[in-house]
């Protein structure tokens, strides 16, 4: 999508967010997309603006980067979610995912947020045994019971609202695990139980 300004002044506010990190099966949540806002950025004379919507994750995969460019500007890119993953490190970006499950013996990393400035989101959790990561969320970081991090409030639209939680992990009950983890406050999917 484009947007042409044509005055000689123009003060926008922006919200950035990418597209969340895929989880997968029983291993990690999705890591939420990396959020970016601000308010009061000033562009000058006829500038035409190029938005990017990234895309979420497929299983196993994170998101793609959302921007906004522009001349007279500079780009201003939020990061994709990582994706959770089995028994592998978890993908880290603007939100990380959750860490890998160790059903099968082994368990990765989990994934990482952005460190800023500005932080775009936190880490995914650390995994358990029945239980991947939660995905990392724009205001803090997934819980190792598979709980996704919560998202980050924004007024930008005229009252306060969420964006960017992160995914549930995935369970499993074949060895005693129990329930579903739940995704994080601000659009975070809820993680499935196998």
């Amino acid at each position: 999508r484009q947007i042409t300004y044509l005055t000689p002044e123009t003060i926008i506010d922006y919200l950035v967010i990418a597209g969340g990190g895929g989880g997968y099966a029983y291993g990690g949540g999705g890591g939420a997309g990396g959020l970016l806002s601000s308010t009061g950025l000033t562009i000058t004379g006829s500038v035409t603006l190029t938005i990017l919507v990234g895309a979420g994750g497929a299983p196993d995969t994170n998101g793609a980067n959302s921007s906004i460019s522009g001349s007279g500007i500079s780009t201003i890119t939020a990061i994709g979610g990582g994706g959770g993953r089995v028994n592998t490190n978890s993908g880290s970006g603007g939100s990380g995912g959750g860490a890998s499950n160790a059903m099968f013996g082994s368990t990765g990393n989990k994934g990482l947020g952005t460190a800023g400035p500005p932080r775009q989101g936190y880490d995914g959790g650390d995994g358990g045994y029945y239980y991947g990561g939660g995905g990392g969320g724009a205001g803090a970081a997934g819980s190792s019971s598979g709980t996704g991090g919560i998202g980050a409030n924004s007024s930008i639209t005229g009252s306060s609202v969420t964006y960017a939680g992160g995914g549930g992990g995935g369970a499993q009950s074949r060895y005693g695990g129990s329930g579903s983890s739940s995704g994080g406050l601000g659009g975070g999917g809820n993680g499935g139980f196998y």
